[in-house]
């Protein structure tokens, strides 16, 4: 049995034609059933498998699930709500991405799912640098292993004109430690939404993730 309906999808999609507070308020008890309840079933579930593999991962639905109404303070658009439902599992969630886990994203477009180290701070960047400098043989065969290439697009992210001068010779070795962000991601079809297997597909990706973000684990 699928974790969503076909209404999923086609709800972001009329909200897409009718992105404004009256037409949300108008579809709230439509946005509750069909995406909201099922949405929060389907992120307990994957909390709850996740955690079996990293027990670090003691986190509520409420805790990881991202709200659906934007921030547009400086943005140019000025469209209140997101056209996906979005949620990351790690141990601590939306609020503290110091920790890696799994960004997922599912709407009308795709289905993404991303791993990695999406924003580190000035010492957590230090220290992924400094682990790719002490093995980038290593590193490399966790980017380059058969299942990550399976499910994921290779390590993207900006990068530094200028590295600090004890990285600058390993970068001869391996670019990627002149990356400011070490994430990655997996893009599969919006009709994926309804598929009964998502979940298995999820921990699929998760799965696949895992060496990655334990390597970028910097706590």
């Amino acid at each position: 049995m699928a974790w969503f309906t076909d209404d999923f999808n086609k709800f972001f999609k009329d909200l897409a034609k009718n992105n404004h507070k009256e037409w949300f308020d108008a579809n709230r008890k439509r946005y509750e059933s069909s995406v909201k309840k099922p949405f929060e079933a389907f992120v307990a579930e994957l909390i709850k498998r996740v955690a079996k593999l990293d027990p670090a991962v003691q986190i509520e639905p409420k805790e990881a699930i991202f709200r659906i109404n934007k921030d547009i303070r400086f943005s140019k658009d000025k469209t209140p709500y997101k056209l996906s439902a979005t949620a990351i599992v790690s141990p601590g969630g939306r609020k503290d991405h110091s920790d890696p886990g799994i960004y997922i994203e599912l709407g009308p477009e795709h289905v993404q799912l991303y791993g990695g180290s999406y924003a580190p701070d000035k010492e957590q960047l230090h220290k992924i640098r400094s682990k790719i400098a002490a093995d980038p043989n290593g590193f490399r065969k966790l980017y380059q292993a058969k299942a990550f290439t399976a499910h994921f697009n290779g390590v993207e992210g900006e990068r530094n004109k200028v590295l600090p001068p004890e990285f600058k010779e390993i970068a001869k070795v391996e670019p990627l430690i002149a990356n400011k962000q070490f994430f990655f991601h997996g893009t599969l079809p919006a009709k994926t939404v309804t598929d009964p297997k998502l979940m298995e597909i999820v921990m699929e990706h998760y799965k696949a993730m895992r060496p990655m973000n334990a390597f970028l684990k910097t706590s």
